[in-house]
């Protein structure tokens, strides 16, 4: 009798096997020849070798099916074990608004029109800019296209940063090392990718460094090759910040910068490295430039109201 051996890795084997094995009961219903066992994070099966090929290329795509979508229920199975190849499986899901498929098969969307122009600037250019206020989605549609470049191996790994503006005046006084200092900083980057990749494979991939968060200052003297690379709060960076980092692109990059105009922290009289970029590279070919606005709004409803209040108070005329 042969013998097949599959190790679950960067997959949670319970989201996988299904509530008390249920995925794996299916399993063993369309291949009654096989004896298959579950346990731990291996899926051992038993049989005759024709029959073991043909599991073995139906559980690849079901392995495929849960990079993709986050996700395996009865339907997505019946589905992939039916079809006479991989390409017949994919869903309607996969098309439209749709960026990618996040945590529990959660669909991550382009909502508004500029976040749609932002996915389509992206697609066109190497390097884009997302300018608009609080709310209106650049980081958080920005992080969902890297996964998306990642999960479709068009770059290599995931790169993200931010100026610790604040960091840099009171880290003294934060308790822990160097990166529990600097976390709070990168917060809203770790958020936007729980939403979209499974814990044990977000914190493997961080682990091995497929995505790295850190802040702007680390990036100086790299040359970022096979890689998307979002700056976010791009505001609050000088002109010798903002020059270092778009002059890290390497081959195969992908780089997007982030930020509103609006809420520089930098002190006063140094010039903002956004609104510096903005200007100089608003006709260079290859740069794509979106701003975002209060109708892109898509958090709180409140939220357009106080930047609405505030933009009447700040722009009298």
């Amino acid at each position: 009798m042969n013998e097949l051996i599959i190790e679950l890795t960067e997959i949670s084997p319970r989201d996988f096997f299904g509530l008390q094995n249920s995925n794996i009961d299916l399993l063993k219903k369309y291949f009654p020849k096989l004896k298959i066992v579950a346990r731990g994070s291996k899926i051992k099966a038993y049989g005759d070798e024709e029959v073991l090929e043909e599991f073995d290329t139906r559980l690849t795509m079901l392995l495929d099916h849960f990079a993709k979508y986050n996700k395996l229920d009865e339907n997505a199975i019946e589905r992939v074990l039916q079809s006479e190849s991989s390409a017949d499986y994919e869903t309607s899901a996969s098309s439209g608004d749709v960026i990618v498929h996040g945590v529990s098969g959660k669909l991550i969307k382009a909502q508004t029109a500029n976040q749609r122009k932002l996915v389509e600037l992206t697609r066109k250019n190497d390097m884009v800019f997302a300018i608009g206020p609080a709310g209106t989605g650049k980081t958080y549609t920005g992080v969902a296209l890297a996964v998306k470049a990642l999960k479709e191996k068009e770059v290599k790994r995931i790169i993200l940063t931010r100026p610790a503006v604040e960091a840099g005046e009171n880290l003294g006084f934060l308790p822990g090392d160097l990166k529990e200092k600097l976390d709070p900083y990168m917060q809203p980057l770790y958020d936007a990718l729980r939403d979209m990749i499974p814990h044990e494979k977000l914190m493997s991939f961080i682990e091995k460094g497929t995505i790295q968060i850190a802040p702007l200052a680390f990036m100086r003297g790299r040359t970022l090759d096979n890689a998307f690379v979002i700056l976010d709060e791009g505001q609050n960076t000088t002109h010798a910040q903002m020059k270092m980092f778009l002059t890290r692109m390497g081959k195969n990059a992908k780089f997007m910068v982030t930020g509103d105009p609006g809420q520089v922290d930098l002190p006063r009289r140094v010039l903002s490295g956004l609104k510096e970029a903005i200007l100089i590279l608003k006709d260079v070919p290859g740069v794509g430039m979106v701003y975002l606005d209060d109708k892109d709004v898509i958090r709180h409803k409140l939220v357009k109201k106080v930047i609405a209040a505030y933009k009447a108070i700040e722009n009298p005329n």
